[in-house]
């Protein structure tokens, strides 16, 4: 048996079991000092090393070379049909990345896809969060429950946030209507369109929008992942935010309805109900969500979910927007929001309504 262990033995560390030989050295030079790896450098003894393993010994975390041959994926086909192994977490690295690796990879659900170069710094922070998101609940739906979170909404926040939600539904109620009207008369599917989001301290709840795209929306959003504003195109699964340039799913009524922003009105009844502040950091969809680090969560999540905020009115879609400025802007609001700060980022939206880049 040739499976190698470079480590010295111990059991405070996560498990890996790897399988290659292009990138093993930087894998065991960087990642050795908080995991315990094991490696293969053919297919046949890494499967031999799993089928060898008992429910006390299996490995946490599998990380696989990609190959041209796609031997990978028969690998990780075999793995998920195995009872004892399906439910471990599989990471794919790859030296190049192609259109059909990319299909593959998406097609079999792996947990996350890295091509190089990368940092082996967030690859370990990446690692220990998707055991720990395992460990603590494997339903994110649920995860609010088995998470305390220190942020308490002020009380003048919330009173501003009562009035001024109902103020704008009883002015805005005619605007509702006709609005309502429209997206009935141009295509088939509900009026509001209904999806769960994640906001603050990972409390999940129904977030309202006017429905701006085909009511199959949901089910293509993987066809498009090219025109992600936030990903370089490498990788399945690698962006967080999902943000599609001139999306293709929109329809016409909901191109308007997005480039003023009224698609966004009917989250004043999530203000209402408490689910989001009129300022904060926007909410997100579970699939982006689940994949945020343990140290960005403990600052994004632990500020108000909210309508508008500092994102929107710096740089919401700018071309050059990245997906770690957003991320220091969510973080920074998190950090210094305030009552006057929430005023002048509420001034500072109206201007950035009317939105240049279709995003």
């Amino acid at each position: 048996m040739t499976y190698t262990n470079r480590n010295s033995y111990s059991t405070n560390k996560l498990r890996i079991a790897y399988c290659g030989t292009d990138l093993m050295d930087g894998i065991y030079e960087n990642l050795n000092h908080k995991f315990q790896i094991f490696s293969s450098e053919n297919d046949s003894q890494f499967n031999e090393y799993l089928t060898e393993q008992s429910l006390s010994t299996l490995p946490e975390i599998i990380l696989i070379e990609a190959d041209e041959q796609g031997h990978c994926f028969e690998v990780i086909a075999s793995i998920r049909k195995n009872p004892l192994l399906k439910g471990l977490i599989i990471v794919l690295l790859a030296s190049k990345a192609t259109n059909s690796l990319k299909q593959k990879a998406r097609a079999l659900k792996i947990h996350d896809f890295y091509v190089q170069p990368f940092s082996y710094e967030e690859l370990a922070e990446r690692l220990d969060f998707l055991v720990r998101f395992k460990l603590i609940k494997p339903n994110l739906t649920n995860l609010s429950e088995k998470v305390t979170t220190t942020y308490k909404m002020p009380l003048n926040k919330r009173a501003f946030d009562l009035v001024f939600s109902v103020s704008c539904i009883l002015f805005l109620l005619p605007l509702f209507i006709i609005v309502a009207g429209l997206i009935a008369i141009e295509s088939d599917g509900r009026i509001i369109y209904r999806s769960k989001r994640v906001g603050t301290g990972y409390q999940v709840f129904n977030f309202y929008k006017f429905r701006s795209m085909r009511s199959d929306a949901d089910k293509q959003l993987t066809n498009f992942n090219n025109l992600n504003q936030y990903t370089d195109g490498y990788g399945a699964g690698k962006s967080t935010f999902v943000k599609l340039k001139n999306d293709p799913r929109v329809t016409r009524i909901g191109a308007f309805l997005r480039k003023t922003s009224i698609d966004e009105l009917p989250q004043l009844f999530n203000i209402l109900k408490g689910d989001m502040s009129v300022v904060g950091n926007r909410p997100l969809p579970l699939y982006e969500a689940e994949q945020l680090t343990s140290n960005e969560w403990a600052t994004r999540f632990l500020g108000p979910a909210g309508l508008t905020g500092l994102w929107q009115i710096s740089r919401r879609g700018h071309k050059d927007m990245s997906e770690r400025e957003r991320k220091k802007l969510d973080n920074f609001y998190s950090r210094h929001y305030s009552f006057w700060f929430d005023l002048k980022i509420i001034f500072g939206t109206f201007p950035a309504l009317l939105q240049k880049e279709k995003v």
